[in-house]
């Protein structure tokens, strides 16, 4: 194979997506070996500000239920080996698959490799793991899918010689807060007024100051990061506080001069973050600003949506993001009907223009949404050209009720036509939580019956469960048959776990009961 030219191998292979499935359809139910690099490939900067993020490799264990097709075998490979009790927990999520088939059909690789180096790195560097993930798949069959792509998985899926289903990176300004703008101007749906991008604070500066002038109105301006993750690199300048220094009162240079003196006093929506990090990385990472939408009725919503092999576009699911500042904390499923279907038609224009520049797979559009006199009102924010936090969720959804997505309606429904709602989250944290095993979580989970009943495609559905132990932090998808039924069982679950970890009397978790338990309730 050519390695003096790793894009346009990559290109090849990804060609033979689109010779191989003709139609969405086939995609999703054709046999195929999948190689699963859940690689958090992101500025390691700003991915050192989320707690545990090393865990979220597990993320897309999702994809394990793909295996519910008895024909399709998957490799997952992760940076530490994975507990065997969560590989457990989510084989036996599959109806009607016997565990033992299934588990002969998966093969976990680790790199046992705990820096902060990007998995999709650690494999490269280790030839050995690249031969057993090359052996174990048939090439005619196999593809790859990630986190995010990046050059990094680009050069694996050229060494491995799979195929990868997702973006070329060389796509990627796209999904940067700078490039979400010019895509959203090319689509001609509504965004806010904003700046271009800017290398250095001076220029940020400047940049703020003309947004402010266009804008006499303005209140709060939103600093973005053009690289930011989760809303981790977004800060808030509140123009209020800057005293008399509104559009003509004072000059142009001077106003220049009060906000650049000014951003040492930024809002940011990461914990720790100051001004003087956070400046430094503006010439690392370019940055804009953007005008801050005001509402007393505002709410965060996002749509996901994919284009398949053959370039269609695909609409997923519509979503109320749940929000602390800026910050994704998690999800209600579907988006409020008020503004649901105007987010999907909006969102249908951005895959468009996205596909008509050769973007593959996943893209997520968030949006802002105010309510007024006339009706609602909605802004797109940024595009995400990635894997998310709205994803694994849906996905769970739909692997394990093998329903469908109408587009005509934005609900889900189930094969026995039930409309399914859920509310997750992956950020369950507090501090009482640490020390929890992923086998302790299996008992709660087993006293309580919190499990996910097949039968009734209701239930909670937990990831992220090698965060506890450390970081008292946990990820969950409620499953139910109403709004009000998905948030009813979120809630019996919060309660349940912190009614465990008040009390140091566990008597009634004896290893007796808790296997009668298992086998009584389907574990």
């Amino acid at each position: 194979m050519n390695m003096l030219d790793p894009t346009l191998e990559f290109q090849k292979l990804q060609n033979q997506l689109r010779d191989r499935w003709r139609n969405v359809v086939e995609f999703d139910t054709s046999d195929a070996d999948i190689i699963v690099i859940p690689s958090l490939s992101i500025d390691q900067h700003e991915l050192l500000k989320i707690e545990g993020f090393l865990h979220y490799e597990e993320r897309l264990l999702f994809s394990l239920i793909r295996l519910r097709n008895p024909r399709t075998r998957l490799v997952y490979v992760t940076s530490q080996p994975i507990h065997p009790s969560v590989v457990d927990y989510y084989l036996q999520l599959l109806p009607g698959i016997p565990f033992s088939h299934a588990r002969d059909r998966l093969l976990l690789l680790s790199t046992y490799d705990s820096s902060t180096k990007p998995l999709t790195e650690k494999i490269l560097d280790r030839p050995r793991l690249l031969d057993r993930i090359r052996q174990a798949v048939n090439p005619e069959r196999a593809y790859m899918i990630c986190y995010n792509s990046t050059a990094c998985e680009r050069d694996l899926s050229v060494q491995l010689g799979i195929p990868l289903y997702a973006l070329d990176p060389t796509l990627l300004h796209w999904g940067t807060k700078s490039g979400s703008r010019q895509i959203f101007a090319e689509s001609g749906i509504p965004f806010p007024d904003g700046s271009d991008l800017v290398w250095n604070a001076k220029d940020l500066a400047v940049a703020t100051a003309e947004l402010w002038e266009r804008n006499p109105e303005l209140k709060r301006v939103v600093i973005k990061l053009n690289e930011g993750f989760s809303g981790e690199g977004n800060a808030i300048l509140d123009l209020r506080q800057l005293g008399e220094v509104k559009p003509g009162t004072i000059s142009h240079q001077q106003r220049v001069a009060k906000i650049y003196d000014h951003f040492a006093h930024l809002k940011f929506e990461a914990k720790s973050e100051t001004w003087e990090n956070y400046g430094g990385r503006i010439s690392e990472l370019g940055a804009i600003a953007e005008a801050f939408i005001e509402g007393d009725h505002k709410f965060s919503p996002s749509v996901q949506g994919r284009v398949t092999p053959d370039g269609e576009i695909e609409i997923l699911s519509t979503h109320d993001q749940i929000l602390n500042g800026q910050i994704y904390l998690g999800c209600r499923f579907p988006a409020d009907e008020a503004y649901r279907m105007s987010i999907q038609d909006l969102s249908l224009h951005v895959g468009r223009t996205l596909a008509a520049k050769g973007a593959l797979e996943r893209f997520g559009v968030d949006f802002v949404a105010v309510r007024e006199e006339e009706g609602w009102k909605v802004y797109a924010i940024e595009i995400n050209l990635r894997k998310g936090g709205t994803t694994h969720p849906f996905m769970t959804l739909k692997f394990l009720t093998n329903g469908r997505y109408d587009l005509s309606s934005g609900l889900f429904y189930s094969q026995q036509g039930r409309p399914k709602y859920y509310m997750a989250t992956d950020n369950l944290q507090k501090s009482q939580y640490r020390g929890l095993l992923p086998n302790d979580l299996m008992d709660i989970i087993a006293y309580h019956e919190l499990h996910f009943d097949t039968s009734t495609e209701t239930g909670t559905v937990f990831h992220l469960m090698g965060c506890l132990s450390e970081f008292g932090k946990l990820g969950l998808t409620s499953i139910g048959n109403s709004p009000q039924q998905a948030e009813d069982l979120y809630r019996r679950v919060v309660k349940a776990i912190d009614d465990e970890t008040k009390t140091s009397d566990y008597s009634h978790l004896t290893s007796s009961s808790i296997a009668s338990m298992r086998w009584n309730s389907g574990y």
